[in-house]
């Protein structure tokens, strides 16, 4: 089972085109997935991820299957033209996109801008051996996954809505794995070396990372993945990574059970 992480700021290296109510793409948008697929150099990828979409028209679960089937196609097209499959770890229709008043002016391009399937990268970590910044393919138990958007504003341990969208899609994947499970640790930056953690500004304790670890483990349960696949502990300023605050600052998943 594949898991992945898309950073907030990252923009699509590829994004193709669809015709109203089709799947199929016409010559010009295979060309585009077959240049992409053979120019890509997948070992310097750790992974790719592919989103689809449709118009406003129709109802959400007929969208929701095209723009799964759109997903399905350009998949196809790139693993029929070399692109390595393994390297592919989310392929997720998104259904349709809902016009704002911003887009009143120019429906039909707005429109034909929304029929698409969006391809992002997740650059190969420097982190070294057995740590990632994303879920892969095949783990082994101790590997360590830092997710860069799993983060957490100075002397806080409440999720930002960035993180809890990036749980969300963590939790959905999870469903479908149900053997995977592991330890969530909790981290802090900017504390003396005199302290073993830091202060929550919200419980005024001095176990901010055992509190963001926690509530990570808490959000995941409301989005029903079971206790019983995870542990949390909070590890305070033991484990910079000198990649940063805002990186120590952070949670980290390791495996526990595949």
């Amino acid at each position: 089972m594949f898991f992945g992480h898309l950073s907030a700021q990252q923009k699509p290296v590829q994004t193709v085109y669809f015709d109203f109510d089709k799947y199929d793409l016409n010559d010009h948008q295979i060309k585009t997935i077959i240049d992409f697929a053979k120019k890509s150099d997948t070992t310097k990828i750790e992974s790719i991820q592919i989103y689809g979409y449709c118009d406003d028209r129709g109802d959400n679960d007929y969208n929701f299957e095209l723009s799964t089937n759109r997903v399905k196609t350009v998949q196809d097209i790139l693993t029929s033209n070399g692109f390595n499959k393994n390297k592919i770890v989310v392929i997720e229709g998104k259904g349709r996109v809902i016009l704002n008043k911003d887009s009143e002016g120019n429906i039909n391009e707005t429109r034909s801008e929304n029929r698409r399937v969006d391809l992002f990268m997740v650059k190969k970590n420097s982190f070294g051996k057995g740590i990632y910044n994303s879920f892969q393919e095949k783990h082994k138990v101790g590997d360590r996954v830092y997710l860069e958007n799993i983060l957490f504003a100075l002397g806080s341990s409440a999720l930002p809505l960035e993180s809890k969208k990036e749980l969300d899609k963590i939790a959905a994947i999870l469903q479908k794995n149900q053997k995977l499970e592991f330890e969530i640790r909790g981290h802090v930056c900017c504390t003396p070396s005199y302290y073993t953690d830091a202060i929550d500004e919200f419980t005024h304790e001095r176990k901010l990372s055992f509190n963001r670890a926690r509530n990570v483990y808490l959000y995941l349960i409301s989005k029903k993945i079971s206790p019983q696949r995870m542990t949390y502990k909070g590890c305070g300023n033991k484990f910079p990574l000198s990649k940063g605050a805002a990186l120590d600052r952070r949670v980290e998943f390791v495996i526990l059970k595949i």
